[in-house]
């Protein structure tokens, strides 16, 4: 693992966004993997700023994100899909026909989630994608536990898990759902470049896991060690128990 260490979120963002650019400038038809949550919003929003200017085309670039909640459709406003068109999609140019997403409210989630990796292999799977991880070492929805999954599946989410993403159910973690679908750890691994993303001493103990600890399916992201090609982008507070 590649660790950096920003002096602060906003910078990191800045860079990453330019990374993104870089990226799609490169291989004007990337696919790129998307995070939710609070940690990728100032990347987004760079994002946004640099397409408003002329500097980076996406309408050949296709984008899977990575989870989304279980049991709720996706014009909901707590669904991740409606995150990403407020935060993201409503604001470029991605082709619509180019936005995968899974479907939060489909009757049968063994053959949604089926239908979803089978739409990432044939667009050759993920160039990019970009991480978060939660307090918990989760990536994407894949919680800890005794094992982890390789397809696409569905999961309960822990009590941490749900408390982090209160704020897009009114603050009430009573509201989130308690389960998600969610791209496995074999989708993330295949992905050719990783960026991972982590701001906040809350996130100190995680990232110190993930790149020191044992590769442990109690911390899913220390899977990430046996990735060729993965950066880990923190802040100093993220960074707190790192040299």
């Amino acid at each position: 693992m590649k660790l950096r260490v920003f002096d602060s979120e906003q910078v990191a963002a800045i860079a990453c966004a330019a990374l993104i650019a870089e990226a799609v400038r490169a291989h004007p038809s990337v696919v790129l993997g998307l995070p939710t949550g609070r940690t990728p919003l100032n990347v987004y929003r760079e994002l946004v700023a640099l397409s408003a200017r002329g500097a980076v085309d996406l309408s050949r670039a296709s984008t899977f994100n990575l989870d989304e909640f279980f049991g709720i459709p996706p014009e909901d406003a707590g669904s991740f899909r409606a995150y990403m068109e407020r935060h993201f999609f409503q604001h470029v140019n991605l082709a619509r026909e180019r936005i995968h997403f899974l479907d939060g409210s489909a009757p049968d989630a063994e053959a949604e989630c089926a239908r979803y990796d089978a739409e990432l292999a044939a667009a050759g799977g993920l160039d990019l994608v970009l991480l978060g991880i939660g307090a918990n070492g989760h990536i994407a929805f894949n919680e800890p536990g005794d094992s982890l999954l390789a397809p696409c599946h569905r999961v309960k989410l822990g009590r941490e898990t749900r408390l982090a993403n209160a704020a897009l159910f009114g603050d009430d973690p009573t509201r989130v759902p308690l389960e998600a679908l969610t791209l496995g750890m074999a989708a993330i691994l295949q992905a050719r470049r990783v960026v991972l993303l982590a701001f906040g001493e809350g996130k100190a103990e995680a990232v110190s896991a993930m790149v020191k600890g044992p590769v442990t399916p109690r911390c899913p992201a220390s899977f990430l060690q046996l990735h060729r090609d993965v950066e880990v982008w923190v802040d100093r507070a993220a960074a707190g128990q790192e040299p």
